[in-house]
């Protein structure tokens, strides 16, 4: 299903968990951890900050890929989300995620536990994603 070996799935976890703990999340109180791995071996992370006017919201998975991006970085090996009971990201999440990846592996962290409770990829996640080729 994916190559990421057991350190890049520790080191990947652990950063999400981490993040998770920086998250601005007053009215949902879900805070939510990611980090992303790139093909050079950095790693991104980001959390989920809300806003009043929670259309302005972003999550932690976008927050972690626009991170990279600003710093130039468009090859990414792998994510993982960390979050109470281990949920995936949302649809708008994967749909971002796919701009730059076909098959991303996606590792889901139980943050209560510590512990990787599923490990996916984007395309099992988002099957016949809206892809539009660049010209």
């Amino acid at each position: 299903m994916n190559n990421l070996t057991d350190d890049q799935r520790q080191k990947l976890s652990d950063a999400a968990l981490v993040a998770r703990q920086q998250a601005y999340a007053p009215y949902s109180k879900f805070p939510v951890g990611a980090a992303l791995l790139t093909d050079d071996g950095q790693i991104f992370a980001g959390c989920n900050i809300e806003n009043t006017s929670f259309g302005l919201t972003n999550c932690a998975e976008r927050t972690a890929i626009f991170a990279a991006v600003a710093a130039g970085i468009r090859q990414f090996v792998g994510l993982a989300v960390a979050t109470e009971g281990g949920l995936s990201p949302c649809g708008a999440c994967r749909q971002v995620l796919a701009e730059f990846s076909d098959d991303l592996p996606i590792l889901i962290v139980d943050a209560s536990s510590d512990a990787v409770v599923e490990v996916t990829t984007l395309a099992n996640l988002l099957p016949n994603r809206f892809r539009r080729e660049h010209t």
